[in-house]
């Protein structure tokens, strides 16, 4: 029997979908988003970074990244300053932080109940299974 790649595709992306709407709900609750804790996580694992490689990070443009920063930067949760060349390094201010550290500890919780269906041994095949899936073509 063949597996049927597109409700492989679909099962995936449900289980994406089905983590975004619980971090969203929850996040929204803390005064963020998805996006903008995702935005923070980068900054913070890579104090700074470009907008360029942030934009690349969380998976958006380069122009969404930028109108993101400048709403994080209005909020008074990063700084932006000049960077080497014409570069602007990003980083978090610590509003930024605390922010950050509360919306880890709810992602922490929400991937927890996420993947509590499976057991110790099926979460590390499911990484790097997802892993390998991401290797260049």
């Amino acid at each position: 029997m063949t597996t049927d790649l597109e409700q492989l595709g679909r099962a995936v992306k449900a289980a994406q979908y089905r983590q975004h709407r619980a971090l969203e709900t929850a996040l929204l609750a803390i005064g963020t988003t998805v996006v903008q804790w995702d935005a923070l996580r980068a900054i913070a694992g890579a104090p700074g970074a470009s907008a360029h490689d942030l934009a690349q990070a969380t998976f958006q443009t380069d122009q969404s990244f930028g109108t993101l920063a400048n709403r994080l930067e209005a909020q008074g949760l990063i700084e932006r300053q000049p960077g080497e060349g014409r570069r602007i390094a990003h980083r978090l201010t610590p509003a930024g932080v605390r922010m950050l550290a509360e919306g880890n500890a709810i992602a922490a919780r929400i991937r927890e109940a996420l993947f509590a269906p499976l057991g110790e041994t099926d979460r590390r095949a499911l990484q790097k299974i997802l892993t390998r899936l991401q290797a260049p073509a």
